[in-house]
């Protein structure tokens, strides 16, 4: 059976922009913006500390170097916060979404250079720095607003093949890293004796229940690729599995990915959410596309 490369690309189109609701994306900037300030000042507060720490310790990543960024002193690196943290809130409110967006994308990304130039690099950021970099490009957007859009819709796509990549790649990493052996080593293992809680010391006493769980670990990571191609229901309930997963590894490890998260809720039928609107203020009947 032939496969006519001019099909082939119209449905690789189709996929890329199956329109999606606007309401999604509402909800979307709310979240996303409004989770800047609790990454900066909660999550990860050790980034606003590289104010004090001696410049020359400062190992700039790539992109850094490619746009020739400021060193991070300490007024760089507290004037980037406040410009970011403002500006992120001020997104938070559907106002200019393509100026703001954008400068929240801007600033965050220079944030996480910022705090990632340092020997560390977290992999929990690609999905959500990818929301953010999208996001502008739909324009305005209100809450439980129906309107199907396929800007909407290619940015939901952007977000999830980020998701998935994030996932595979990370067993890549662990092949490339550990090699086979990853799958029998005592990864987990040292994982539970340096950070185990109540509910995962017990695990370490069990013979290759660890080794199983690395195992179904990879298996996982390897089969994400899955969650691009499910619809309605079926990646609903995948997404739910995955946000549990998320919640077992933080309840045994106290490793929560919550950026990662941030980006995975892309995927969740967002759109149904409603907050009051104004008598006579009412959403675009669904069908209609921008």
């Amino acid at each position: 059976m032939t496969v006519h490369p001019g099909n082939l690309m119209n449905g690789v189109e189709r996929w890329f922009f199956t329109p999606v609701a606007l309401g999604r994306i509402a909800v979307l900037r709310t979240l996303a913006y409004l989770f800047v300030p609790l990454d900066v000042f909660l999550i990860t507060p050790w980034a606003l500390a590289h104010r004090d720490v001696p410049v020359a310790l400062y190992q700039p990543l790539r992109i850094a170097r490619v746009f020739a960024l400021p060193e991070p002193t300490h007024a760089v690196v507290v004037g980037l916060c406040v410009a970011l943290v403002v500006t992120a809130l001020a997104a938070a409110t559907g106002r200019a979404p393509r100026l703001l967006g954008t400068l929240v994308a801007v600033l965050y990304l220079a944030w996480m250079l910022v705090a990632m130039s340092y020997g560390k690099v977290d992999h929990d950021r690609v999905g959500y720095l990818v929301l953010l970099a999208v996001l502008p490009t739909v324009g305005r957007a209100r809450w439980g607003d129906r309107t199907l859009s396929e800007r909407a819709g290619w940015t939901i796509r952007a977000v999830a093949i980020a998701v998935v990549c994030t996932y595979f790649l990370a067993a890549w990493a662990k092949f490339r890293f550990g090699g086979v052996d990853w799958l029998t080593g005592a990864t987990y293992t040292k994982a539970v004796l340096r950070r185990g809680t109540i509910l995962s010391d017990w695990t370490v006493h069990v013979p290759y229940l660890l080794v199983l769980a690395q195992i179904g670990t990879i298996v996982f990571e390897l089969c994400s690729p899955v969650l691009l191609f499910l619809r309605g229901r079926w990646q609903l309930r995948a997404v739910l599995f995955l946000f549990a997963f998320h919640a077992m590894v933080y309840a045994a490890l106290t490793i929560a990915f919550w950026p990662h998260l941030i980006a995975l809720t892309a995927l969740l039928p967002l759109e149904r959410l409603r907050v009051p609107t104004r008598r006579g203020d009412r959403a675009q009947p669904a069908g209609e596309r921008t």
